[in-house]
């Protein structure tokens, strides 16, 4: 037998003895115990992908934090309520105590969400976390514009040939009981949040990453969507998220989701559609 072979089945042993779980039984002659290596494991870990939602906090007030959080669950429950989220300290002049983040901790669970961890940052960070009992997730440091021309509404683009179909003219779309949807017309910048409530909204310009749009009706983006787009937040599945060009960090539509690292290849950078389909949230080229 190649040599390689032979130490590779011997790693592989010693690797299925550390985590196997010894069983006592008796021998059919005797009825002495001896132990038996189970290669059976009790727990199956896999480092999946999940969305998550990163909470910088801008200033330590602790009350205000905890109403906007309080608000965001009423507005769209099937997203927010007992959501998961991180803490991210980057935005404060001075890290808060651990008395300070054990409160804030404590306002944010009252208010719906459930906070798990706290993002990556300095050692004194890292010895936060240590304190409070929970992990450091480097994943989850905010995410910030690379290129402020991303806030400046697009240029307009160029007239299309006439066999070439073109997304229609923004115009406010209207709500079920007719009322005109809300039309945004400057670009929603990183850390901004525009709602349109009972009603759909419309971004002529673009939307930032770390940027939110969201929505209890549909949603449509005439520039590039960088940021996350929330449609039926209040539960509404036939509303649906309309962009020019797709690079969103996460779409949702009445609380089913998907963040970036999910998103289908093909729909980066195009014209797409987003809905739901059968309870699962398709996203779709429009070209």
């Amino acid at each position: 037998m190649d040599p390689s072979n032979l130490r590779r089945d011997a790693a592989q042993r010693a690797l299925g003895d550390a985590f196997a779980h010894p069983v006592r039984r008796a021998t059919p002659d005797r009825n002495l115990p001896v132990t038996v290596i189970s290669y059976e494991q009790a727990g199956e870990l896999k480092i999946g992908q999940v969305g998550i939602a990163n909470l910088r906090v801008r200033d330590l007030d602790i009350a205000a934090l905890a109403e906007e959080m309080r608000q965001r669950v009423v507005r769209a429950p099937k997203m927010f309520a007992r959501a998961p989220v991180i803490l991210d300290f980057g935005g404060l002049a001075r890290l808060p105590s651990s008395a300070e983040a054990f409160e804030l901790i404590a306002a944010l669970r009252e208010a719906g969400v459930l906070p798990i961890g706290l993002a990556y940052g300095s050692r004194e960070n890292d010895a936060l976390a240590i304190e409070l009992g929970l992990p450091l997730l480097a994943k989850f440091r905010a995410q910030y514009e690379r290129d402020i021309l991303a806030d400046a509404p697009p240029p307009a683009p160029p007239p299309a040939p006439a066999t070439k179909s073109t997304m229609p003219t923004p115009a406010p779309a209207a709500s079920a009981d007719g009322e005109p949807g809300l039309m945004q017309v400057a670009s929603v910048r990183s850390g901004q949040q525009v709602y349109a409530e009972q009603r759909d909204l419309t971004v002529v310009g673009a939307v930032g990453a770390a940027a939110e749009v969201m929505a209890d009706g549909s949603i449509h983006v005439y520039g590039p969507l960088r940021g996350r787009a929330l449609a039926g937040a209040r539960g509404m599945e036939t509303a649906r998220i309309f962009c020019r060009e797709f690079h969103a960090e996460l779409v949702a539509i009445a609380g089913q989701y998907r963040v970036a690292e999910d998103f289908p290849r093909e729909a980066l950078g195009r014209a797409v559609q987003v809905y739901l389909d059968g309870g699962e949230l398709q996203i779709k080229s429009l070209e």
